[in-house]
């Protein structure tokens, strides 16, 4: 089922979108849908920081130690994980706002199949140069703001003027909560957490 809703949400989005809101799942669908998307970058990342190294566009290619990448990558993906549900829960206490009464399920199914395409983006880290892992980035971004426009009035049965308030309402929600999760980061590294290089 998982699989399907990803070739979908790529190939045809507003009927994909059409056919999850028709046949809800079951919260557990939603939440194994995350857990086993979020191991995309985090794993890749890890691959990357590891083996191939990162190459910041000059000088050598930076690598990471086992533990230092292992302990980053575990951090990003409950980083992201936490990042879908703190998005779906802002959805779900949103939807008020806008005449919507969505079950937090509906909210989180929006959140994780928005989120899907930035998780893939991960597959980039494979090739560890700075400036493709960015544009990769830039273009997963924008798909899943697209996912997401074109998915709100759908899944949360609202009009599509209201659904355009509401989805730029997520991605102002979703960028600060982006800039939270950085945040974070830079605490943690000047805590002492940071990268350890090999």
């Amino acid at each position: 089922m998982i699989l399907n809703h990803l070739m979908g949400l790529y190939t045809h989005p507003k009927q994909e979108w059409h056919t999850i809101e028709k046949n809800h799942e079951a919260l557990k669908s939603s939440l194994s849908h995350v857990l086993l998307i979020a191991l995309i970058p985090a794993v890749c990342s890890f691959i990357s920081s590891v083996y191939i190294g990162w190459n910041p566009g000059v000088g050598d290619p930076l690598f990471l130690t086992q533990k230092s990448a292992l302990f980053m990558s575990t951090g990003m993906y409950f980083g992201l994980i936490a990042g879908v549900f703190a998005l779906a829960y802002l959805a779900y206490w949103m939807a008020k706002t806008f005449d919507a009464n969505p079950t937090y399920t509906q909210a989180l199914e929006l959140a994780s199949y928005t989120a899907t395409p930035l998780f893939m983006v991960g597959l980039a880290a494979l090739y560890p140069t700075l400036w493709f892992v960015m544009l990769v980035g830039l273009v997963g971004l924008t798909y899943s703001v697209y996912l997401l426009y074109a998915g709100v009035p759908i899944i949360m049965n609202i009009p599509e003027e209201k659904g355009f308030i509401y989805a730029s309402s997520m991605v102002t929600a979703g960028l600060v909560l982006l800039v939270g999760l950085m945040a974070s980061s830079v605490i943690l590294w000047s805590l002492g957490f940071g990268p350890m290089y090999q």
